[in-house]
């Protein structure tokens, strides 16, 4: 295995100069935020309309957040980040914001340097992280004060990945896998889906760190296996506590068949690579009706998607980064894929939050691959910074879209049919505006599609009443 991490002032400085682009481009394109209100969507449950959280940090508050699920799910590393947040900032929506900020921007800049230690690989590693971090598709998780677990969660998962390459320099050390484990504890008591980054590491110790080709016998391999159990049984126990936090959030197979879902799923892998490439018609919620799929799109997807593993496989040995950042987007979307149904998306950018890293390493690397001349680099590197700038201005326009209530919900009803949700909420933002007739329409709107939702009925009978439109309302 190669000691990347030995490196020369001429590139420790490179290094530094990476990341401070890094992060100045990063908090140029999300800094906006810093200006834009809270949402009403789950910023309430989760922050101003939670007593226990708006107090900030109280004896109570840290007892029901360690013993009890919190917005169904169970996050306490999470829920504290919030109630710390409301301690400093009390209900001041930029300190909630700077914070998300702070979290990616670190994020972006620890896995360049995680990357570039792991594969001695410099522009490449700051290709890949720079292209992850200013993706338009990190919107989401970056503007949404919601979305703190998927910020926090990273930021401990690259963090992990640090302290993995460090344990592996020398023979097994307890002292130095203390920590790989510690990360992994808190990633995980951020966000449940880091469930899969024990398989993550094994992709890894297959290339980059080339540990499987180190091994020289079979117990050398089976240690590679053996020394990932406990934290494949962190896994195990948080997959339980997040089942069990989330029952009553869970859709029934009634709702939502399994064929449905198995086909969603399958499109799902699909979609996340065609908003990779091409970003647009982004939204906040795209909704899971449960109506029949195309035969064809889903067909269609999975003859790619099964293509496309064969091609990994297929070249493992002469470009063993295919099959590791393949596997890496693959494998960490199990959780949120859809086989278990919560809450009413059929996907969700927030999910390709950790696993496209996957999908920036492997284009990164193919890049890398291709420019093997003096005018393929040229070309390459130009592309790239055409790429960058793209990317960067429609991450900085999508990132508007989240500036306040009125415009998330407006967009989301541009990208999107049929949702009730967006019809109900924006229905909710226009009736406190005073705009009571608009209110109207967008409420009927929304039991239109999902007849039988109690609290639109209710907002409905509200703006009914405003209106003077009594016998309607009662």
């Amino acid at each position: 295995m190669t000691n990347h991490w030995k490196i020369t002032e001429k590139t420790c400085w490179i290094r530094c100069g990476v990341c401070f682009f890094l992060m100045v481009l990063s908090w140029g394109v999300f800094s906006q935020i810093l200006t834009f209100d809270f949402v009403n969507y789950d910023d309430d449950r989760y922050v101003y309309a939670d007593p226990l959280i708006s107090a900030g940090v109280t004896a109570e508050g840290l007892r029901r957040i360690l013993t009890q699920p919190h917005n169904s799910n169970w996050h306490p590393l999470t829920s504290f980040s919030h109630m710390l947040d409301c301690q400093l900032y009390s209900l001041n929506p930029a300190g909630h914001h700077f914070g998300n900020l702070l979290l990616h921007t670190a994020t972006g800049a620890l896995l360049f340097l995680v990357l570039q230690a792991m594969t001695g690989s410099l522009w490449r590693s700051a290709f890949a992280a720079v292209w992850f971090a200013i993706h338009p598709l990190r919107a989401e998780s970056v503007a949404w004060i919601s979305e703190r677990k998927d910020v926090l969660s990273g930021f401990f998962f690259v963090l992990m990945l640090g302290a993995y390459l460090r344990y592996i320099r020398r023979p097994f050390s307890l002292k130095r896998y203390v920590p790989v484990a510690v990360l992994f504890l808190l990633g995980l008591l951020a966000k449940p889906m880091l469930v899969t980054a024990p398989f993550v590491l094994l992709l890894l110790d297959g290339w980059p760190l080339n540990r499987f080709q180190a091994a020289k016998t079979k117990r050398d391999i089976s240690r590679l296996f053996i020394e990932k159990v406990p934290l494949f049984l962190l896994s195990a126990v948080f997959c339980a506590i997040t089942i069990r936090a989330q029952q009553q959030a869970l859709f029934s197979i009634e709702e939502l068949p399994i064929r449905w879902r198995i086909e969603n799923a399958v499109l799902s892998y699909a979609v996340y690579i065609r908003q990779f490439v091409f970003p647009s018609g982004l939204a906040v919620l795209y909704p899971a009706t449960g109506e029949a799929l195309s035969g064809w799109a889903v067909g269609g997807s999975l003859a790619g998607l099964t293509g496309i593993t064969f091609f990994a496989i297929k070249n493992r040995q002469k470009k063993p980064y295919l099959l590791t950042g393949w596997l890496w987007y693959l494998g960490m979307l199990v959780p949120v894929i859809g086989i278990l149904q919560v809450g009413k998306q059929a996907y969700a950018d927030r999910y390709t939050y950790l696993p496209q890293i996957g999908l920036c390493l492997l284009l990164a690397w193919l890049a890398g691959d291709w420019a093997v001349t003096r005018r393929r680099r040229v070309l390459t590197a130009i592309a790239a910074a055409v790429l960058l700038i793209g990317l960067a201005g429609a991450a900085r326009r999508q990132t508007g879209f989240w500036k306040n209530s009125h415009t998330l919900w407006s967009r989301t009803l541009l990208c999107t049919k049929n949702n009730a949700v967006a019809q109900s909420n924006l229905g909710v933002v226009l009736f406190i505006d005073g705009s009571t007739g608009e209110a109207i329409r967008h409420f009927e709107e929304s039991l239109r599609i999902e007849p039988g939702r109690a609290e639109v009925q209710n907002n409905l009978a509200a703006a009914y009443a405003d209106a003077g439109r009594y016998p309607e309302a009662v």
